[in-house]
């Protein structure tokens, strides 16, 4: 399948709207997921020819033409691992700990200790809790934890709502237009499958949709029915970014003013500093079930990638005048210390705060809580969706501590 492009509406459309298409080839991070029998997995979808009420009836260029790459991700809101935090935020709760700790997570599960319920949350902050509406679409998974955050994006965004978009996309799966019957193209063993990008100037981006809401909001803008649409995992999509030289990611770009244009130096900084499969973020993210805690504590004993925040501690400082450091931890109200553990560096930067993002295996965690009784478990990804596990739930990773020795350095 070669090389296609769109008709254009009229002459006067923008290079953004008038998109180009570019042909991946086949390969473990490029080509499209096969089709799933799964309900609740990503699968090729039927969405090239939605409901006649979703008909092009508005011009394209009100709701495309107007989609040129305008907005830029400050580099001072996430520098990556050793560097100061983002932006300061607004505190996610009023009943925060001294050291800026989170809301709580209104888990179902029986828990020794439980914070109280949250205050509502803003962007670059999330609600505790994962989304429960998974679909927009019946019968089409949404990437819910992306849709929801550019649902709450204004119609100006600044850099930090901008990021709290981009680490929820650090999860699941997005989806490509592609043309004509993806699923045929498929079935059929073809190697190669077009999709959509959009050009401005000498800079092209990969279009990608969260939703099938999104798809279809796409399809009205400009009336292409012949295509259709493809989920591919997030970190295929952000590793052929970055070997293919793309300028970054617009998303839901047929979605004004909930769309985002999101840089490559901040995504591909992003993609070499997560999971590379990103295990912890998507278990955390998903619907809570009964063995959700077994799953992540078992992700975590496996060697998953974990961070915690480095910062100066409030404390007296040492006798040469240097001010101590500590890792941050949370408080509930009834006095129980969490340990705040992060899935990726960005989750850190999200909270406003000065720590520092520095990485930290199982071994060494399981090291800390058996060396510290006082702390009662950990806290992963405060800044939301969050998820708590007790000691108990901890134990195949307290089992991965090494035998005590006198050099092991205290916390």
């Amino acid at each position: 399948m070669g090389l296609f492009s769109r008709k254009k509406k009229n002459d006067d459309q923008s290079a953004a709207a008038d998109s180009a298409e570019q042909t991946t080839e086949s390969g473990a991070s490029q080509a499209p997921a096969e089709p799933a029998s799964d309900p609740g997995a990503v699968a090729e979808p039927a969405v090239a020819e939605p409901p006649a009420s979703a008909a092009a009836t508005e011009p394209a260029a009100g709701a495309a033409g107007d989609a040129a790459p305008q907005v830029n991700i400050s580099m001072s809101s996430y520098r990556g691992l050793g560097a100061d935090a983002g932006p300061e935020v607004a505190p996610p709760s009023a009943d925060q700990d001294a050291q800026g700790g989170p809301a709580s997570e209104p888990a179902a599960r029986p828990a020794a200790a439980r914070p109280a319920a949250p205050a509502p949350r803003e962007l670059p902050l999330a609600p505790a809790a994962p989304p429960e509406k998974l679909e927009s679409v019946p019968g089409l998974r949404d990437n819910a934890l992306l849709r929801d955050a550019l649902a709450a994006l204004p119609e100006n965004p600044t850099g930090a709502q901008l990021l709290g978009v981009v680490r929820q996309l650090l999860q699941g799966h997005v989806f490509l237009r592609v043309q004509g019957n993806a699923r045929e193209q498929l079935a059929e063993g073809s190697a190669r499958l077009s999709f959509g990008i959009a050009r401005d100037g000498d800079n092209a981006y990969m279009l990608v949709f969260s939703s099938g809401k999104a798809l279809h909001d796409a399809v009205r803008a400009d009336g292409d029915a012949s295509t259709s649409a493809v989920g591919q995992p997030v970190g295929a999509i952000l590793k052929h970014l970055v070997e293919q030289d793309f300028a970054g990611l617009i998303v839901d770009n047929n979605s004004a003013p909930h769309r985002a244009v999101l840089p490559r130096q901040v995504l591909e900084r992003a993609l070499t500093q997560a999971d590379p499969d990103m295990r912890l973020k998507a278990a955390i993210g998903a619907p809570r079930e009964a063995d959700t805690p077994h799953r992540i504590a078992t992700l975590i004993a496996e060697g998953v990638q974990l961070w915690i925040a480095l910062g100066k501690t409030s404390g007296d400082a040492s006798p040469d005048g240097e001010q101590k450091l500590g890792i941050a931890e949370a408080r509930l109200a009834d006095g129980t210390r969490l340990l705040q553990v992060y899935s990726h560096p960005l989750e850190i930067a999200a909270q406003g705060r000065d720590e520092r993002a520095l990485p930290l295996s199982a071994a060494k965690l399981g090291q800390v809580l058996r060396d510290h009784e006082g702390v009662g478990g950990i806290i992963i990804d405060p800044a939301g969706p969050l998820m708590t596990l007790t000691r108990d739930e901890l134990a195949p990773v307290i089992a991965l501590a090494p035998e005590a020795d006198e050099s092991d350095a205290q916390v």
